[in-house]
């Protein structure tokens, strides 16, 4: 009778067991892109460490008629971050960010990993570059350090310090009004930026011509220094007056 028990119990946690491994293997990118179409590279996303809280923000950018975004992330780093199988969607809900211009995912981790964001569109399914979360040994530095030159008016330029932390691969720029409405997302090599001077500009989310600044109205400054593993190491954020 115990031998009996024995085997209905290794056989239940057998069972258990596999069940547990079948579902990790349905949660993985690789099973979600079996046999469908997909482009890598195809998300602009990024991610940084909160100040306050050290929880890792992976920003991305939803192109019109994005549908089910997901947020897929690795065990640990020490793996192929190339390989689908090692990434395990974890079931965040995105948040707006600049009113929902770009979106975020905000997850409190306490080991390093990497991170990738997909989403559908068109039939495809699109899935972002990998990032390297660098919380613990490299957190994001935020400040608001940036030179601002209002001699042409209307059209401030920003200047900041060329990879003041090291690594980096480009700089993100935003400029936003004071209900955080995005008016401009430009990416530049360049560690300057002009509103709205897209002569040094390498890519551009803007969907619109942005509006012209009003002289004596507050605005918004925010840069990303972005390295080339898209950790985010440093953040300007910087409130400015039109002149």
């Amino acid at each position: 009778m115990n031998k009996i028990k024995y085997i209905i119990i290794s056989l239940l946690v057998f069972t258990s067991c596999s069940k547990d491994n079948d579902d990790k293997l349905l949660a993985t990118l690789e099973a979600y892109i079996l046999n469908k179409s997909f482009e890598v590279g195809a998300v602009i996303a990024c991610a940084a460490s909160d100040e306050n809280t050290n929880e890792v923000l992976t920003f991305y950018y939803p192109e019109a008629g994005a549908t089910n975004i997901r947020f897929y992330e690795t065990e640990t780093t020490q793996i192929d971050e190339n390989d689908f199988s090692n990434y395990l969607q974890a079931q965040l809900q995105s948040e707006p960010f600049f009113n929902g211009y770009l979106g975020k995912f905000t997850k409190a981790s306490a080991s390093e990993k990497w991170i990738i964001v997909t989403f559908e569109l068109g039939n495809e399914i699109k899935i972002s570059n990998p990032i390297r979360s660098k919380q613990i040994s490299k957190p994001t530095i935020w400040n608001d350090v940036v030179t601002i030159d209002q001699s042409q008016s209307s059209m401030p330029n920003f200047m900041w310090q060329h990879n003041a932390f090291g690594d980096n691969a480009i700089y993100f720029q935003v400029v936003s009004n004071t209900q955080n409405n995005l008016l401009s997302g430009t990416y530049t090599y360049d560690n300057h930026f002009q509103y709205y001077n897209t002569s040094n500009v390498v890519l551009n989310v803007t969907t619109q011509t942005p509006p012209g600044l009003i002289i004596g109205n507050n605005y918004n400054f925010t840069l990303m220094d972005v390295s080339e593993d898209n950790w985010v190491n440093w953040v300007i954020l910087k409130t400015f007056e039109a002149q």
